[in-house]
């Protein structure tokens, strides 16, 4: 608890800034999902041969895994707070339709005949009639999808939306349970606050009599002031919403400046960090950071799209994951291909190598390793019948991880392979649950845990020297970017990147201070 505690002291200012566009984030989806889905519950309760297809579309949206559907808005829509809002609306499409058609559908007919026979229009039986018996359903509705928005927010940070979700990431990445409860208990008091916010706005809206979706009636004795209509008082709460969600639809108008991204863990948080420090001290550009953005596939095509400006990858994975090339493993004969046809591919520059070599590496603890006589991988494939495979979910799924391994070792045949992404597959390793994971070489993690790497004997992983990669359009429109950022050639060893991995992950350091107390040591930058 005194670490935690310690933590949040610590980074105050962080939670706070992330809670904040956790917020934004949440109110404007909700807003967005009230305005849709309350027009379209009235409709499909006028227009029947509506209702079903339209409430099945929403229920099958709503039964689509919220990873699966990030990953389909990301190539239309890019990266950032557009496609996790797009995302949280649909989600909270279902309960505003479906309980805003349930609502007005359940009032008794003979009570609706009885308004138009003393002469009130559709319109004013929807305001006068309709809508204030139906208010109870349709709020519980709101308050269900306004709770489950905030739930659903914390997945933006895979995309590099920001939120509270880059707290609970980050922890899972280097398995510091402190750092996750720092997101976690901010969103879970984020949720009752937004839900007992709604239940007021129910509670003031409501007519006096109707029984509320938590049980409680209103009480025509506590009404002091002179009553508005039902309509008028929905009228003012959605101008307020409407408000709030314009205020936050502004802070996300973009401005010109050059957007720094990174991938889901420690390292390429560090070296993001370091682009955009550099950028900073060395000209008077504005820059914005999107780090954390999940795998290569999301990373790279946000920078395609210009959603980011540059971020640091690896020359093995331009090879392999990128342009789809046969492994080679002379380091400079891939820097030199990549840097001739990513160019090509992409309209994306590759700048100077930063030093250090981050490839591959199969990992197992020091007991597995005495205990089944191990110091390759093709001792390992030897007994892999034995074993369980923990790799991540992008390591099982790319020829330049499993796949190709399979092929180089023919013998290797796990009992199981049970992807397991993040500093988590280190957690499963230590715990016995899995007896192999895939690591990079200057993993921080690695130390901490005493974990032994296998010797790669047929040398199947291919170099992976990092690269800082640029969009060509950026670099036109500012040429110095070049300059500044191949500042790192060289800069970074094996052994040094292990370090600054290690500070991260095991003594806790903020990877964005990792970062510019390395860039002040070499004199990069100034303090």
């Amino acid at each position: 608890m005194n670490g935690f505690l310690d933590y949040v002291q610590n980074n105050t200012g962080q939670i706070f800034d992330l809670l904040l566009e956790h917020l934004q984030l949440t109110v404007l989806a909700v807003v967005i999902a009230v305005v849709l889905g309350i027009p379209i519950g009235i409709l499909i309760t006028r227009y029947q041969r509506f209702a079903k297809p339209i409430l099945a579309l929403t229920s099958v949206v709503q039964a689509v895994p919220s990873l699966a559907l990030l990953g389909f808005l990301i190539p239309f829509i890019g990266i950032g707070s557009t496609p996790a809002i797009i995302m949280v609306v649909l989600y909270s499409l279902l309960p505003i339709v479906k309980n805003t058609y349930t609502g007005l559908s359940s009032i008794p007919g003979d009570m609706l005949e009885a308004a138009k026979g003393i002469g009130l229009t559709d319109r004013q039986i929807l305001g006068k009639v309709q809508i204030p018996l139906a208010l109870p359903i349709m709020m519980a509705g709101i308050r269900i999808s306004a709770v489950t928005a905030v739930g659903l927010m914390t997945i933006s940070a895979f995309i590099g939306a920001g939120g509270l979700g880059y707290l609970v990431f980050s922890g899972i990445q280097t398995v510091d349970n402190n750092q996750i409860l720092a997101g976690a208990i901010p969103a879970g008091i984020l949720a009752l606050a937004i839900d007992f916010i709604v239940s007021r706005i129910e509670y003031s809206v409501a007519p006096n009599g109707i029984p509320l979706a938590d049980g409680r009636v209103k009480s025509r004795a506590r009404k002091r002031r002179k009553a508005m209509s039902a309509g008028k008082k929905i009228a003012i709460a959605a101008i307020v919403f409407l408000l709030i969600g314009g205020t936050v639809a502004y802070s996300f108008l973009k401005t010109d400046k050059i957007v720094i991204g990174s991938k889901n863990f420690t390292e390429q948080l560090i070296l993001g960090n370091m682009l955009a420090d550099l950028i900073e001290d060395k000209t008077d550009l504005e820059v914005e950071r999107q780090l954390n953005l999940g795998g290569t596939k999301v990373a790279y095509g946000a920078l395609e799209t210009g959603e980011i400006d540059a971020y640091v990858e690896y020359t093995g994975t331009l090879l392999i994951d990128v342009l789809k090339q046969k492994l080679e493993t002379d380091p400079e004969a891939v820097y030199k291909k990549v840097g001739k046809m990513i160019p090509e591919k992409s309209q994306v520059d590759v700048l100077e190598p930063i030093g250090f070599n981050n490839t591959y590496a199969l990992a197992m603890t020091k007991e597995d390793i005495k205990k089944y006589d191990l110091k390759t991988v093709s001792d390992m494939a030897g007994v892999s019948n034995r074993l369980i495979l923990g790799s991540t979910i992008e390591f099982a799924n790319r020829e330049d991880g499993y796949l190709g391994l399979k092929e180089k070792y023919p013998d290797m045949k796990f009992k199981d392979v049970q992807p397991v992404d993040g500093g988590l597959r280190y957690t499963a390793l230590t715990n016995g649950k899995t007896n192999v994971i895939d690591s990079f070489s200057t993993d921080g993690l690695l130390k901490k845990f005493d974990l032994t790497v296998l010797e790669d004997d047929k040398e199947f992983f291919p170099p992976y020297y990092a690269v800082p990669i640029v969009r060509q359009e950026t670099l036109e429109e500012h040429p110095e970017l070049k300059e500044v950022l191949n500042l790192l050639k060289d800069k970074i060893t094996d052994k040094k990147m292990q370090e600054l991995n290690f500070k991260a992950d095991v003594e806790k350091e903020r990877p964005e201070d990792v970062a510019r107390e390395f860039l002040i040591e070499e004199e990069l930058i100034k303090k």
